[in-house]
């Protein structure tokens, strides 16, 4: 029992590391997987001995020990309970995120979504990939729980959970101003991860952006992934075509910053655009994203109906840009005035 006390101490001073310690800075993946080992042996503690009041007992009356001496060193350090210890590759993971300390390199293994954990017996674990794991299982877990909204289930769910992970990263590297560059550079390696997982990566953007925001921190967060999100055009177009009518909308309402921006896009989409005599319709130039006159009218009716203080203003840019190819009522010769003719069109049907 005294082997078992005090790898529970080290294990505890470790997870203090994990989180509150510039030491982070030194760790290499070894170190990490070393680290999750000790987390795993906690949770094997729990398995072993939660049932068993008599030692729970002395479990919890050294974990108090070690958490009274980790606080002396760290007054930031929130007291780990011997319930703590059944989750306890979660509390380490989210340590790791809160940290920002933590090396960017570090942050890329545990996001790694190309190769699957290699478990191991006998030895340290090959951590690539880690995060996944556990997000996996988190967001089962949302999936299963009784008082989930039912339309949140699978992709969605694990995109909520990732989004979660993403801005408590982003609130811990925030939180020191110098740390700015770094989390661009997070989100700049993340979405190097993605590759190939595009459409997913964007439900995790829209579910980050709408957070709740109850701090400061929070609030910093939001509007550096929106400002980061705006310099990532095809990110950003890729964006407004994959993710439904509905969550766009939701976007749009919540965030000042991405209503401008989808705007911006949809106004891209349409002068990306040109008459075909052949097919009597406006189609699109570029391949990338396809998007027909039909989908983008809806778009700014979605729009116009759920912000109407945007209506005035954009129905006049869009007024000035038909003023621009000539000011013509006849279909076909300006985008921006079939564009005008239809969302009114749709506008008044909807009203009437």
């Amino acid at each position: 029992m005294e082997a078992v006390l005090r790898n529970l101490s080290s294990s505890v001073e470790l997870l203090a590391v994990a989180a509150l310690s510039g030491e982070v800075q030194q760790w290499d993946e070894q170190t990490v997987s070393r680290a999750f080992h000790w987390a795993r042996y906690c949770e094997h503690i729990f398995s072993r001995f939660h049932n068993n009041p008599a030692i729970s007992r002395i479990l919890e009356k050294q974990l108090q020990i070690t958490n009274n001496s980790v606080r002396a060193v760290f007054p930031g350090y929130r007291e780990v309970c011997f319930s703590d210890l059944s989750r306890c590759q979660h509390v380490l993971l989210v340590g790791l995120l809160n940290n920002p300390e933590v090396p960017i390199s570090i942050m890329k293994m545990l996001f790694d979504t190309t190769s699957p954990v290699n478990i191991k017996q006998g030895e340290y674990e090959d951590v690539t990939g880690l995060c996944s794991h556990i997000i996996q299982y988190k967001s089962a877990c949302k999936v299963l729980t009784p008082f989930t909204d039912s339309s949140a289930a699978g992709a969605d769910a694990e995109a909520e959970v990732q989004a979660g992970m993403l801005m408590e990263r982003l609130d811990a590297l925030l939180s020191q101003a110098s740390k700015a560059c770094q989390a661009e550079r997070f989100l700049d390696s993340v979405l190097q991860g993605c590759e190939g997982a595009s459409e997913h990566f964007c439900r995790v953007i829209a579910a980050a952006l709408l957070t709740r925001t109850n701090s400061a921190a929070q609030t910093a967060s939001v509007d550096f992934l929106l400002d980061w999100l705006q310099q990532k055009h095809t990110l950003l177009q890729h964006m407004c075509s994959a993710l439904s009518s509905a969550l766009l909308i939701d976007l749009a309402k919540e965030c000042l910053k991405f209503r401008h921006a989808y705007c911006d896009v949809l106004k891209k989409w349409a002068s990306d655009m040109e008459y075909s005599i052949n097919d009597d319709e406006w189609v699109k130039t570029s391949p990338n994203p396809t998007v027909s006159f039909q989908k983008l009218t809806e778009h700014f009716v979605g729009l116009f109906e759920a912000c109407p203080s945007l209506r005035n203003d954009v129905e006049k840019e869009l007024n000035d840009l038909k003023i621009s190819d000539g000011d013509f009522d006849v279909r076909g010769l300006s985008v921006w005035g079939d564009l005008l003719s239809e969302i009114n069109k749709r506008l008044s049907i909807r009203i009437t």
